[in-house]
């Protein structure tokens, strides 16, 4: 009102009062101070007060203009944000043609080329539908750009989801390949998407294959300009525990001290509900003074930003340039390299504000996954796969996810999803979406019912017969939130547009715009069915909705995913298996499922070969090889140079032809002994005799990389010379135990063979095989035999030992749970590379299956 600015720097307000001068303003910047308190002007610099802008000219008595220069910037500086105004980037359209003209006429070519000649009325109709509506609020400019961005990936082939989220309930997406998903035959709504009575902006994310997400980035920066698009910033914020460590650090007080606290909040909890739920926490804040101490700092520190990262998905495209719309930095580089690059200082939700156009674009390693098993399968067999051109009614593949073989596939994978689709059944596409919106927690509880009712034991009762075309997919279980704005609509005489309000508010649950949306939706089934009792029997269901309604756009979408990697895996395995394999390459754990897998899919997994094997995992014949930079200790230039060569001259005949061809100084001791050890160079020597005689090996190599030198050099170059002999000593073959631990140290596992396979037949006498029995329900008794793979040691709340085990038998591999008491009695039989028999009980953890052990006895 005075017209004196205000200021506002991150958190800190400075409060003008009446008198207020402007002095006082720059003053209150400069030290960071407030100025609504009483002593307003007192402002505490180390052990001097400054209190007007005449003491402040003395503190800068050598430079007596710097007040007065930083006060004229002050006073000549304004900035006037618009907010909530879209400002969407221009894209280029052809002459005579405005932005709505144009997507009209591409979405007339998609109806041609999606449906053919016979396009359905009920096609035209919703199109015709969505272009009013986009038309009307001018986001015509928004989908041009997005479908740009998806053509280009699909052109250059890069693998594009068929979609994410409530985007698949637009035509005009399907129709201009944003999307893969045909609405009208999915059942899916465009007022799910945009609401024509609450207009927002539209949202659409992309799934690309991860490994090429750089490229559509790249893309986007040279379609709109490097001055136009960045990534976004993100911030992590201090948690519970991480703050109390962080508090901690600063008091001076012991790490052991507040680790011991810290572990006292349960995970999850803020430090206010951890003093709800957790006495021993209460118990340290009301005893101990240091704890108490530490406790009120973190809370004053929970919640605060800790640190900036780059967001995983969001960038940021701008109509004008970047530096005159958003404050912009450099980003830290994620692999410590020098490349910087530049982020925005707001984070998503103030560039939304805004008006900016945010759109987000993710990696999706299963993307990845079938893109590379689409590309080994073109290269072995020339067959081109098409998922767009493809339906999703093969039988074969919904009984490959009946009988569990689930490992690997999209959304599918884990004990508990896989329990359920065994006892379900699976038959069609509708099955597999409304499994992926039921396994999560909430309305995980209705998978039994739904199985029961598919399976016809147990009836099903609709409300009103209004219903039935709404619920019969889902065997008159209400799931997807569209189910509930079609039921609104059915019985209430609700517009999609209005259910579509009325699918907010009982998500947000505020009890005002819920008792209005009641009050509502009781009047219009009232109006429309002619029963008030119907209307509040009906609310009944639709209030807990939130704990349980997905939307089916997103289910149906990535059930398409699954689908496509469960046929990759049933029709070709060795492919689908390898690009698997190459994804999780440095994930251990992973690669030794897919090895199992691959087991029962009747495919061998071999050692790595410098005469077969490429960088990552290769298919050779109905086998895959381990790649050569998979091996522990072979650098990239190694691999390079052995593959390169091998490609161009062929395979190599023997040892010495290997040493004598691959001319790199980095295949030097260490690199060869793991080239050795690991089975890569089985094809050509013996391991054993290759180690003892590596003195040689090495010197060989010398020399022939010195005569190859001094003959580049001669001018007598051009005539070949003979390369100095490699006779080798003889030496004791290795042992299947040498081989074996030798390939477990250097790949992570065991390849050509298994310590199990001499206990084989002891644990078939002695127990129940580990894939058996995790086929037994939740706290089902159990004994099975495991040799104990790996060990994961933690210490609870009360600071006593329990442990974790890996177990593997023939069969398959299972967690071992061992709690303090029976850790305190057989922690000494506990040990890796042994096998034991474990009695106990079965637990579903984290949707894995374990058996918690009260009893063990060796062999």
């Amino acid at each position: 009102e005075t017209g004196i600015p205000v200021v506002a720097t991150q958190d800190i307000h400075y409060l003008m009062p009446e008198d207020a001068k402007a002095q006082d303003v720059l003053l209150a910047v400069q030290t960071n101070t407030r100025l609504d308190d009483p002593d307003r002007l007192t402002m505490r610099e180390d052990n001097f007060s400054m209190r007007s802008a005449e003491e402040m000219r003395q503190v800068f008595a050598d430079i007596p203009e710097a007040a007065e220069n930083t006060l004229k910037i002050a006073e000549r500086v304004h900035i006037d944000l618009e907010l909530g105004k879209l400002k969407l980037p221009y894209f280029d359209v052809p002459d005579g043609e405005t932005a709505d003209t144009f997507l009209k006429k591409l979405c007339g070519e998609g109806l041609a080329r999606r449906y053919g000649s016979a396009i359905p009325d009920a096609a035209r109709a919703r199109l015709d539908f969505e272009l009013t509506v986009i038309q009307k609020t001018g986001f015509a400019s928004y989908f041009l750009i997005v479908q740009d961005i998806t053509n280009w990936a699909k052109k250059n082939g890069i693998v594009v989801g068929p979609g994410r989220g409530s985007a698949a309930g637009s035509i005009i997406s399907y129709l201009t390949n944003i999307t893969n998903v045909d609405p009208l035959t999915y059942d899916l709504l465009f007022e799910r998407f945009m609401n024509p009575d609450r207009i927002s902006p539209p949202d659409v994310d992309l799934d690309f294959a991860d490994t090429r997400r750089d490229e559509v980035l790249h893309y986007m920066t040279q379609k709109y300009g490097e001055d136009h698009v960045a990534q976004i910033i993100t911030f992590g914020t201090m948690a519970a525990r991480a703050a109390i460590r962080d508090a901690g650090r600063a008091l001076g007080l012991s790490y052991g001290f507040c680790d011991e606290i810290a572990k006292m909040i349960p995970f999850g909890n803020s430090l206010s509900e951890a003093f709800e739920h957790s006495s021993e926490l209460r118990s340290a804040r009301d005893t101990n003074p240091d704890a108490r101490r530490l406790l009120e700092a973190a809370m004053k520190l929970e919640g605060v930003a800790r640190h900036a990262s780059v967001h995983a998905c969001g960038v940021v495209v701008t109509r004008d340039p970047l530096v005159e719309t958003v404050p912009l930095q450099y980003a830290a580089s994620r692999d410590g390299s020098d490349s910087r690059s530049i982020v925005t200082q707001f984070e998503m939700h103030a560039v939304e504000d805004l008006g900016l156009l945010k759109m987000d674009i993710l990696g999706l390693k299963n993307l990845s996954v079938i893109e590379a098993a689409i590309r080994l399968i073109e290269e072995r067999t020339g067959r081109r796969i098409d998922f767009d051109a493809m339906d999703v009614s093969d039988p074969s593949i919904y009984t490959m996810l009946a009988a569990g073989k689930t490992l690997g596939v999209f959304q599918l994978e884990g004990g508990g999803m896989t329990r359920y689709l065994v006892e379900l059944g699976p038959t069609n596409i509708e099955d597999i979406i409304a499994m992926i919106s039921l396994y999560r927690p909430g309305p995980m509880e209705l998978i039994p019912q739904y199985i029961e009712r598919k399976h016809g034991r147990e009836g099903i009762r609709y409300l009103h017969p209004a219903l039935e075309p709404i619920l019969k997919k889902t065997h008159g279980i209400m799931i997807y939130q569209e189910q509930l704005m079609q039921s609104a609509q059915a019985l209430a005489g609700f517009t999609l547009a209005e259910a579509d309000t009325l699918r907010k508010a009982v998500g947000k649950k505020i009890k005002k715009l819920l008792d209005e949306q009641k009050d509502k939706f009781v009047a219009g089934v009232e109006k429309t069915i002619r029963s008030r009792a119907l209307g509040n029997e009906m609310w009944h269901l639709i209030e807990p909705f939130a704990r349980y309604g997905f939307n089916r756009s997103h289910a149906a979408c990535y059930a398409i995913i699954a689908y496509q990697t469960a046929w990759l895996k049933h029709h070709y395995p060795c492919e689908f298996m390898t690009a698997l394999m190459n994804a999780d390459e440095k994930d251990v754990e992973r690669i030794a499922l897919f090895v199992a897998e691959a087991k029962r899919l009747n495919i061998s997994v071999l050692a790595p070969d410098v005469n077969q094997s490429n960088e990552g995992f290769t298919p050779v014949g109905n086998d895959i090889r381990f790649g050569l930079r998979t091996i522990k200790n072979v650098g990239a230039n190694v691999v390079a140079a052995i593959i390169d060569e091998r490609r161009m001259n062929g395979p190599y005949s023997n040892l010495a032809d290997l040493l004598e061809r691959v001319q790199s100084k980095d295949l030097n001791k260490k690199s060869l002994e793991s080239l050795i050890k690991s089975g890569a160079l089985d094809s050509i020597g013996e391991r054993n005799q290759m180690l003892a005689n590596m003195e040689r090996i090495l010197s060989h190599h010398r020399d022939t990389m010195k005569t190859r030198r001094q003959n580049q050099e001669s001018i007598f170059g051009l005539v070949p010379s003979a390369a100095p002999a490699l006779a080798l000593e003889a030496a004791v073959s290795a042992t299947m135990d040498e081989k074996l631990r030798w390939e477990k140290e250097l790949l992570g596992l065991y390849v050509s063979g298994h310590p199990l396979d001499t206990m084989r037949k002891m644990f078939e006498d002695y127990n129940r095989p580990i894939a058996e029995a995790a086929k037994l329900g939740e706290g089902a008794p159990v004994v099975v035999a495991g040799l104990i793979e790996s060990i994961k040691k933690i210490t609870t709340k009360q600071g006593d030992p329990m442990v974790f085990l890996n177990l593997l038998d023939h069969t398959g591999a299972m967690e071992a749970v061992i709690f303090p008491k029976t850790l305190q009695k057989y922690g000494h039989m506990i040990r890796e590379d042994v096998g034991l028999k474990f009695r106990g009980r079965l637990s579903y953890r984290n949707g894995r299956i374990s058996i918690v052990a009260n009893d063990l006895k060796s062999f």
